[in-house]
């Protein structure tokens, strides 16, 4: 699929009603006419509803559609007996991957919520360590999550992690970012990142760091001691974090695209009588009017969720890092399945996804409800 066709699709207007499973109806069969005898939407949904379960592998998938019989899986599209092991490897070893994560974004941006009043995104990228075959590069996923709802919007796949600043600029353009704010991290803070995000209609919020040397000699120079400062303290899992962040109008004289507001940024935490600070600084477009200190801060925050509210959950939860699934496009197409996987949990109602699957997987009438009502 042309990126041009993914954000023609991603990006037009579709109805909040749809069903995930209707969208599944516009995949492209990547397999020869002759002998097939499942269309590959069924394929997609029953490996979907086994990862609802907890299902990491092709047998696992299969063995999830053995057991469901006929008359479950016909809900699913799938008309004769169960798919073999071989045939969920074959397609989703061939399927577009952009055409799966097509249809998953646009389900997914139909049920996205605001933050602050906008629609915000965290892009952050991740190594699929298990996929990395001898003597190849590790494959590496760049994912777009929204704040409000901790689920992906869309994502893409480069070869190594120096390429993730190109795929983020790839995965900027398959959005329709009209009136939204992105965050990302310092290996983003640059000024065609920023022009490109502008150029959406959308506004940055970017950390400064030490690889960004004069732009973070500027900022931490300002007079920040003269600053009145907004703090927020949490405590549990057995350690206090106090956040406390003080925000100035962008001086002239620091020439960054589309500048509109810089901030400090200090992060304490105390464990166990260990107290660790961290000061780092924003960068942002939005003015005072748009992101005052307290929306600002709560953006900042909640940019670093995508570690526990998607990397962890498929590191752990999920086992991801130890999976050895690594053909063709099957480590990128079998993360998307485990996205919308955690997508629909989340949107279900579920804040605990290990919970979740041990709760579909005791029967196995619930990942196909969840599906269908999805």
């Amino acid at each position: 699929m042309s990126s041009s066709r993914a954000t023609a699709m991603v990006s037009k207007p579709v109805s909040s009603d749809i069903l995930l499973v209707e969208l599944l109806a516009g995949l492209p069969d990547p397999r020869a006419r002759r002998g097939r005898r499942h269309p590959v939407r069924a394929l997609v949904a029953v490996a979907l509803c086994a990862v609802l379960t907890g299902a990491r592998s092709f047998t696992a998938i299969a063995e999830w559609a053995r057991d469901a019989g006929r008359t479950r899986l016909r809900r699913l599209g799938m008309m004769r007996r169960a798919a073999d092991e071989a045939t969920f490897r074959r397609v989703l070893t061939r399927l577009d991957p952009a055409a799966l994560q097509e249809a998953f974004g646009v389900w997914s941006l139909t049920r996205a919520r605001c933050s602050g009043g906008r629609r915000v995104y965290a892009i952050d990228g991740k190594s699929l360590r298990g996929a990395r075959k001898k003597g190849a590069a590790r494959a590496f996923l760049v994912a777009a999550l929204d704040h409000a709802t901790g689920t992906v919007a869309a994502q893409t796949a480069v070869d190594t992690k120096g390429s993730e600043i190109t795929a983020a600029r790839v995965l900027i353009g398959l959005l329709d970012l009209t009136g939204a704010v992105l965050t990302l991290d310092a290996l983003h803070t640059n000024n065609a990142t920023a022009s490109q995000i502008l150029a959406a209609g959308a506004h940055y919020v970017l950390t400064v760091k030490g690889n960004s040397r004069l732009l973070f000699r500027m900022l931490k120079a300002l007079p920040w001691a003269q600053i009145p400062a907004t703090t927020t303290t949490e405590t549990g899992h057995g350690r206090r974090a106090t956040r406390t962040i003080k925000v100035l109008d962008a001086p002239a004289w620091i020439e960054f695209t589309g500048a509109a507001q810089v901030a400090q940024l200090r992060r304490t935490v105390t464990r166990k009588g260990k107290k660790t600070v961290e000061v780092v600084y924003l960068v942002t477009s939005a003015d005072a009017r748009t992101a005052s200190s307290e929306t600002l801060a709560t953006w900042a925050h909640t940019h670093w969720s995508i570690e526990n509210r998607l990397h962890w959950v498929r590191d752990v939860t999920f086992d991801e890092d130890r999976c050895q699934i690594h053909t063709g496009h099957a480590p990128q197409n079998m993360a998307a399945l485990r996205n919308t996987a955690i997508a629909i949990l989340r949107h279900a109602g579920w804040d605990n996804i290990a919970q979740a699957l041990r709760h579909h997987a005791r029967d196995i009438d619930r990942p196909i409800h969840a599906l269908l009502q999805s």
